[in-house]
């Protein structure tokens, strides 16, 4: 990951409150900066030597010492252009802004440790690495308020006024993720930037992105252009939950070129956010076998008559167990390698009906040459081979939990999304995890039971259930708990028709989530959501800043409802498994 290693970061305490003027307080921990104020119960207090605190305007520098360079860019795109001040680089003189590296604060917080020390003449953001000094800057932004979230000023001010303070941070979890399904409604380039920068704000430092699926292929592979050229388009849209009669005739698609996903990738190493591509195989492949029909089972479908598919489910149109097949998509991911430097490359692998294997003559003798025993055994073979090829380049390979089928490759890493059960038993097993239960933690769930709620899918999570999502389970010792990465909130876009509802469902859920990963909290029923909630009303103002089309507390408003379209919900309370 971005200057972090896959391992469990301690988290100190958390705190909050307001820090009166004229004071310096020293606080452990924020949380991900739902509120960075402090009060004399939660902080340990000292007498400020400035008297009056930081004053930020036209004559306070920037000083970026080595490794520090992209955040000053940073500070100088972002608070520049929401207060107007220059934000030059630091010259003899004026305050200052002091950024740079301080590796001995990775000793206890590990590398994305930080600290922000404001006194009347300096604010001192320092971090154990550059993504920990980064962090420290978003820290800075949080404390300045919702303004400081804008894209130009607001107000006339020219000097904006800091406590003296000393906050010290650093995260749970090396991995805080968040996956974002481009395959099913396409989200154009710009409205991924603009995701990576939410993220960002958020402290997430992962962007897992579903690039591939039945419903549609969206990076650009050049050795192969109808993926894009065919796999990328679909003829119409099934409205709603499938099983609804209406349909939207529109075609629908897009794609990123290559140089479209480098500029998406770079831009997000320079937040700390690392992109892991998304290639499914062999469930979720419509797509591609439409574009290239040899990829499917021709010995019992006529793959030259699919298309994209245009409705939502699970496919039973999957890959056939072929040389051709493999070296195919060692040509994809040879290209995916190139585009994309994240240490995970994820290949799906979920949700592969077996009934064209059982029918095929093809599968079959593979299933006896290769001594696989059955069809599970067939899925697991797909598995091995690229866990194999992505190893002997250096990449680790990255599934979803029903890659346990069958047996799980030596190097793979499980993401738990039916629950905590496939994550328990790889932790057990000795494989990396990632948590993303779907009973918890995916956001196209609805989040109330009333009628307003926009096609309602899944189980009611609200702002509070997400908040008192817990990514380790109990019963693990600590050695297995050790192997459990971190976690990430996925949000499917089968009823996301664009980037409005995508900010609908995952915000302010996603505010919620954020802190789980990054703070050290008590066990979930002991959590205190009265002070979340409370601490959200000043953040969903920088949410407003930021544009985000969040459900408002008290329920969506009129336009962000989608009366008559059939959803699926599920009563009760979700099953913990």
């Amino acid at each position: 990951m971005s200057d972090c290693g896959m391992h469990l970061i301690p988290a100190p305490r958390r705190v909050s409150g307001t820090l009166p003027r004229g004071r310096a307080g020293r606080q452990r921990g924020t949380g991900f900066g739902v509120d960075t104020d402090l009060d004399e119960d939660s902080a340990r207090f000292e007498p400020g030597e400035g008297g009056g605190g930081f004053a930020l305007d036209e004559d306070t520098g920037v000083d970026a010492w080595p490794g520090t360079e992209a955040v000053a860019r940073w500070l100088r795109a972002t608070v520049g252009a929401a207060t107007g001040l220059p934000v030059a680089p630091h010259r003899d003189g004026g305050n200052r802004v002091l950024l740079r590296v301080l590796p001995e604060l990775g000793e206890e917080g590990g590398p994305e440790a930080h600290r922000v020390a404001i006194d009347g003449r300096v604010v001192e953001i320092a971090g154990a690495s550059a993504a920990g000094v980064f962090w420290g800057a978003q820290t800075l932004r949080q404390m300045m308020g919702p303004e400081a979230f804008r894209r130009a000023p607001v107000t006339a001010k020219r000097t904006w006024r800091l406590p003296e303070v000393v906050v010290e941070d650093a995260p749970r979890f090396a991995w805080r993720g968040v996956l974002l399904d481009v395959a099913r409604h396409f989200l154009p380039k710009d409205g991924v930037l603009r995701y990576v920068d939410l993220l960002a704000a958020h402290k997430l430092n992962v962007l897992h992105l579903h690039l591939t699926d039945d419903q549609g292929w969206r990076l650009e592979i050049r050795r192969y252009p109808r993926l894009t050229e065919v796999g990328a388009w679909r003829a119409r849209t099934k409205i709603g939950h499938r099983a609804s009669p209406l349909w939207d005739e529109r075609p629908h698609g897009g794609f990123y070129t290559q140089d479209d996903m480098r500029e998406i990738v770079a831009y997000a190493a320079e937040r700390h956010v690392t992109v892991v591509p998304e290639i499914d195989l062999p469930g979720h492949s419509q797509a591609a076998i439409a574009a290239y029909p040899e990829l499917g089972n021709t010995d019992v479908v006529d793959t030259t008559a699919l298309s994209v598919w245009d409705t939502w489910g699970v496919n039973e149109n999957v890959l056939a167990p072929t040389d051709n097949t493999l070296a195919f998509y060692e040509n994809v991911l040879s290209e995916v390698l190139d585009l994309f430097p994240s240490p995970f490359v994820h290949i799906g692998g979920d949700e592969c009906p077996k009934n064209q294997w059982k029918r095929s003559p093809t599968a079959q003798a593979r299933i006896a040459a290769e001594r696989l025993g059955d069809e599970d055994g067939l899925q697991s073979w797909f598995v091995r081979h690229f866990d194999r090829w992505l190893t002997e380049r250096g990449r680790r390979l990255a599934g979803w939990d029903e890659i346990l089928e069958g047996g799980l490759a030596p190097g793979a890493t499980v993401c738990s999304w039916r629950g905590y059960a496939g994550g328990v038993a790889a932790a057990r097993a000795g494989h990396d995890v990632i948590m993303c239960p779907e009973q918890q933690v995916y956001l196209d769930h609805r989040q109330d039971a009333g009628p307003d709620e926009p096609v309602p899918i899944g189980y009611v999570r609200t702002l509070e259930d997400v908040y008192r999502f817990e990514p380790v389970p109990p019963g693990l010792s600590p050695a297995e708990a050790a192997h459990v990465l971190g976690a990430q909130a996925n949000i499917w876009t089968e009823v996301m028709e664009d980037q409005q509802r995508v900010d609908y469902q995952a915000f302010p859920r996603l505010a919620a989530f954020a802190e789980t990963v990054w703070s050290s909290l008590p066990a979930p029923a002991e959590r205190d959501h009265a002070s979340f909630a409370r601490r959200m009303t000043s953040h969903y103002a920088r949410l407003d800043a930021l544009g985000v089309a969040y459900r408002p507390p008290g329920g969506p408003r009129p336009w962000q409802r989608r009366p008559g379209l059939l959803g699926r919900p599920i009563e009760g309370p979700p099953p913990i498994v």
